[in-house]
């Protein structure tokens, strides 16, 4: 890696990073390896509805913790600032998941990876969004990569497009070479001013964005390099969910009796499934 410098039209320079494809491609992996657990205080803005919906409502700013741990843990608790009562509570094993909403009574169970779209934003929230956007896959050696350069307003950026065979994993192996039937899997955007990841891009099969998360504010708690403001954005669902990290420890132990969620009593339970109305794979 290298430096060198621009000029920008205000006449500033600015240096700029420059990396091959291989040496971004470690990079991100050795980000990826990083970390295998997360212990978070954290604070969450929602913002629900679209230019396409016709609806934006934004929630007030909550506060809350997230413990994830590798590969598929995760639990979300959301609180009121300042009284500490639970907004809802949400936990997935990476095979189903599982969302209390007091302020609803409403307890909302299903396999992890299956959704279903509601009118009410709170109820689109899935815990294994926030883990996609927490623990990021490292790229196979296998892996088909494209590299290229762009510029996104003031910013400069090295791109990586990494393809996968149609209706496939991302984590399977490349289809066989010369094949034109290829899809994006994921795109991640390096910040060309220090090489830091700054956007990570994710799509369904038929070339939607599934998540589109941004990472800023990055910093350093023991010898892990983090962001401490990562925006998630996810369409289909209509949301978009800001998070900010106030403490962090990375690579602890985490019991895992705190990842369980009880159903509580005499609540509403909604089950989700393929038989639900309205229900999407």
């Amino acid at each position: 890696m290298s430096q060198t410098k621009v000029t920008t039209p205000g006449g500033v320079p600015v240096h700029l990073e420059t990396a091959t494809k291989q040496e971004l491609i470690a990079q991100y992996n050795s980000q990826a390896d990083a970390i295998r657990s997360v212990n978070a205080g954290i604070t969450m803005t929602l913002t629900a509805g679209s230019a396409y919906s016709g609806v934006i409502k934004q929630y007030h700013e909550v506060s809350g913790f997230i413990l994830a741990a590798r590969p598929s843990h995760i639990r979300v608790i959301g609180q009121l600032p300042l009284v500490g009562t639970n907004i809802f509570d949400m936990e997935s094993d990476g095979e189903t998941f599982g969302i209390f909403i007091p302020p609803q009574n409403k307890f909302i169970t299903g396999p992890a990876r299956l959704e279903r779209p509601s009118a009410k934003p709170i109820e689109n929230l899935r815990p294994q969004h926030l883990l996609d956007a927490i623990f990021w896959p490292a790229i196979r050696q296998d892996a088909t990569v494209l590299i290229e350069e762009a510029i996104d307003g003031p910013g400069q950026y090295y791109v990586l497009t990494l393809l996968q065979a149609p209706a496939r994993a991302e984590t399977t192996p490349a289809k066989a070479e010369g094949s034109a039937d290829w899809e994006i899997a994921r795109k991640i955007w390096f910040d060309r001013t220090d090489l830091h990841i700054a956007r990570v891009t994710t799509y369904d099969a038929d070339g939607k964005v599934a998540s589109d998360m941004r990472y800023t504010q990055w910093d350093a708690s023991g010898t892990v390099k983090y962001a401490h403001r990562i925006v998630l954005a996810r369409p289909e669902n209509d949301y978009t969910l800001e998070i900010g990290i106030t403490k962090v420890t990375f690579n602890e132990d985490i019991p895992n009796d705190r990842f369980v969620l009880k159903q509580p009593a005499g609540v509403e339970v909604i089950h989700m499934g393929a038989d639900s109305a309205g229900a999407k794979p």
